[in-house]
């Protein structure tokens, strides 16, 4: 049986949970937190707490690894390699955009037909393209295939002058006939700007611990760990760190 600790912080959303072979026993979540390192620690005690499962019997800690926030991102490592330091457990890093991606071919699937706005479109298998939003016109997305196998890796994308149409053109074969499920908050900033009929978006807006519940299963049962000393977080970008024009003394 596997304990496993499941943090997300990558965005705006401070969530904590507690998963049992892949399936969520305890959850604590603030969808627009504004101080992800107070409320993070007091989330994973109410886990525990509600789980009936203590830190020192956990198996694993795993957290989204990004791409996201780079202040929250660093709270959630943190935290993470905290525990994992302290109680001797080996840590999981998930992707932060295929935990998206693999939440929205959940929803998707689910019920695929009610997706599509015309009863009659043929559903081949989708393409699923999770995007974060990264401020102004800018969106952090990759692509996964219906199996979730990588078909374009994590990258930014600017929305101007029809840039993401000719992404999925140059990334997607058979864009046109593919059903591309568009997931994550970045979504909303192209959900006005497309006319394709095999276009969904999906249900699937904000980052949360209990989609990282199944890969973190499925890197668990495959030992596939970070190494605690040296795991970093994906941040996509440096943060934007400016000297005062002015001397302070």
């Amino acid at each position: 049986m596997s304990r496993i600790l499941l943090i997300e912080t990558a965005t705006e959303v401070c969530s904590a949970a507690i998963a049992v072979n892949g399936h969520i026993v305890a959850m604590e979540e603030e969808p627009q937190s504004l101080n992800h390192a107070a409320l993070l620690t007091l989330q994973i005690e109410a886990c525990t707490k509600a789980s009936g499962i203590p830190l020192a019997e956990l198996d694993a800690v795993a957290v989204s690894r990004g791409p996201g926030s780079y202040t929250s991102l660093r709270v959630g490592a943190s935290v993470a390699k905290g525990i994992c330091y302290a109680l001797d457990k080996p840590l999981i890093a998930v992707n932060t955009l295929l935990a998206l991606a693999s939440a929205s071919r959940e929803a998707f699937l689910s019920n695929p037909q009610s997706a599509i706005h015309n009863p009659q479109f043929p559903i081949p298998h989708p393409i699923f393209i999770p995007m974060l939003d990264a401020r102004r016109q800018e969106v952090w997305l990759a692509v996964f295939d219906a199996q979730l196998r990588e078909i374009a890796t994590e990258q930014p994308l600017i929305l101007e002058n029809d840039l993401f149409e000719k992404f999925v053109r140059q990334a997607v074969a058979g864009a046109d006939e593919a059903v591309l499920v568009i997931g994550g908050n970045g979504g909303m900033k192209v959900e006005n700007a497309i006319s394709r009929e095999n276009v969904v978006m999906s249900s699937i807006k904000k980052c949360s611990a209990k989609y990282l519940a199944g890969l973190a299963e499925q890197n668990f049962q495959s030992a596939d760990f970070q190494d605690v000393a040296y795991f970093e977080p994906f941040y996509m970008k440096a943060p934007n760190i400016t000297t005062p024009s002015k001397a302070l003394f």
